[in-house]
């Protein structure tokens, strides 16, 4: 699922814009949303092939799956333990495991400055400092999946 809405790019973006991109710029990325640091650029610079991507991509997953596995202290269901890698995924390992979303699942009663779970999970709708609408909408349809199982996508 993930692969499907992150989309395959074989050239280097920019995330916030989506144009491709020569050049390192912050937010450079390749393959299925792989976040280029400075100092990969050159070995993304001219590009990747589809099988480079998918092994990336699964080189980078388990981590994530092992964070949201880390984080929970309850039981969830597997549409929302997916939903939960989704947004890991997007956002970072270190920023979900802050996350008020995962301390609001762990602990509905927890005190945090979002009245919900939904509330705190579309709190992550920015990209470079600015609001981002495709954020805003995946952050929905996560939430989605989390609730209703409806892998539909973004």
């Amino acid at each position: 699922m993930l692969k499907r809405v992150e989309t395959l790019r074989l050239m280097p973006y920019d995330d916030q814009t989506s144009q491709d991109v020569n050049h390192y710029v912050p937010g450079a990325t390749i393959g299925y949303g792989h976040l280029i640091q400075a100092s990969e650029w050159t070995t993304y610079a001219n590009g990747i092939t589809e099988s480079q991507a998918d092994a990336l991509f699964n080189s980078e997953l388990q981590p994530f799956v092992s964070t949201v596995n880390r984080g929970l202290n309850v039981g969830v269901t597997q549409n929302e333990f997916d939903a939960l890698v989704a947004l890991c995924f997007n956002m970072g390992q270190g920023a979900f495991l802050s996350s008020s979303a995962l301390r609001l699942i762990n602990d509905p009663q927890a005190t945090t400055i979002y009245g919900s779970v939904d509330e705190a999970w579309r709190a992550f709708n920015r990209s470079q400092g600015r609001e981002n609408r495709s954020l805003n909408n995946r952050r929905n349809a996560e939430l989605d999946i989390y609730h209703n199982s409806n892998y539909s996508g973004w």
